[in-house]
């Protein structure tokens, strides 16, 4: 009897070592399973509107915090130019956003807003605020016609969110809301739907840049800024673009009429480090896209 013991203990200790693997193995097909499950749950969860219910991203405004404060609320700058039928159309959309707390649109034609325009718009905006809360519209009128002007500082602006946009660009209200509480999350850093890139001009120096487009930005997966046109940032990079931008890039600006919002994204990334963050919209809603991010530094 003793001199078969040594070899149950073997059996023994073969069984238990099959039977840890195959457990080992059951518990990774369990997970496998916990994975795909999870998937297909995000999947049929996702709203109309494209975003996903998982981890709270409904994308559903009516979820979304109501605070009546002003660090609730975001200030829309509407950047302008002769374009009345435009801009009507874009302060009708906006006006009806849920955390919408003001619109300042940047004027810097010759001529002052009409009494008319101004009259259309009070009541357009009035109309059709929501949830009680009446959104307040000021016009910002510029002596000096510059590109420059739409990052003045506003002395009286009420939010610390700023949400920059030109008259010709619209976002559903949904998407708005979403790149909002985005914003809220990191709100040192600048928050917008237009991606761009930039790289060193390795024929010209380690000073000279090349400017990527949209295509840039597909073919290589990556980007460096967003642009302003449609981008949310602190209230404070208005006061720091006013008071510290380079004249030299602020009189570039203004005779070519180009490049302010990629002199603010460059602002913000030499005062904070941190890099920009995409919020892709869509017609019925929005998702949040990650690239590599290139250093402006």
């Amino acid at each position: 009897m003793r001199g078969s013991l040594p070899i149950n203990r073997r059996t023994v200790f073969k069984l238990r070592q099959i039977g840890m693997a195959t457990l080992g193995s059951v518990k990774i097909n369990i997970f496998i399973c916990g994975c795909v499950a999870l998937t297909l749950l995000a999947v049929a969860n996702r709203n109309r509107d494209g975003s996903s219910s998982l981890m709270g991203w409904t994308g559903d405004v009516a979820l979304l915090d109501r605070s009546s404060s002003p660090g609730g609320r975001y200030a829309i700058v509407m950047n302008t130019w002769k374009r009345y039928d435009l801009l009507k159309k874009s302060i009708s959309h906006y006006a009806s956003c849920p955390r919408l707390e003001s619109i300042h649109i940047v004027w810097s034609e010759p001529d002052p807003p009409s009494d008319s325009l101004k009259t259309f718009l009070n009541h357009v905006v009035q109309l059709n605020s929501r949830n009680g809360h009446q959104v307040e519209l000021v016009f910002d009128v510029n002596k000096e016609d510059s590109l420059n002007n739409r990052f003045k500082e506003i002395k009286d602006l009420k939010t610390d969110a700023v949400f920059s946009i030109d008259d010709d660009v619209i976002f559903p209200c949904s998407s708005v809301e979403f790149a909002f509480t985005v914003w809220q999350s990191a709100p040192d850093a600048m928050v917008g739907y237009v991606p761009r890139m930039h790289w060193v001009d390795q024929t010209k120096g380690k000073d000279k840049y090349i400017y990527g487009g949209w295509w840039s930005v597909w073919w290589s997966g990556t980007y460096s800024m967003v642009l302003s046109k449609a981008a949310f940032f602190h209230k404070k990079y208005l006061k720091l673009y006013t008071d510290e931008m380079p004249a030299s890039i602020k009189e570039f600006i203004t005779r070519n009429r180009n490049c302010e919002d990629i002199a603010m994204s460059f602002l913000v990334a030499n005062a904070t480090g941190a890099p920009p963050i995409w919020v892709k919209g869509k017609s019925k809603g929005v998702f949040i896209i990650y690239c590599i991010f290139v250093s402006l530094l």
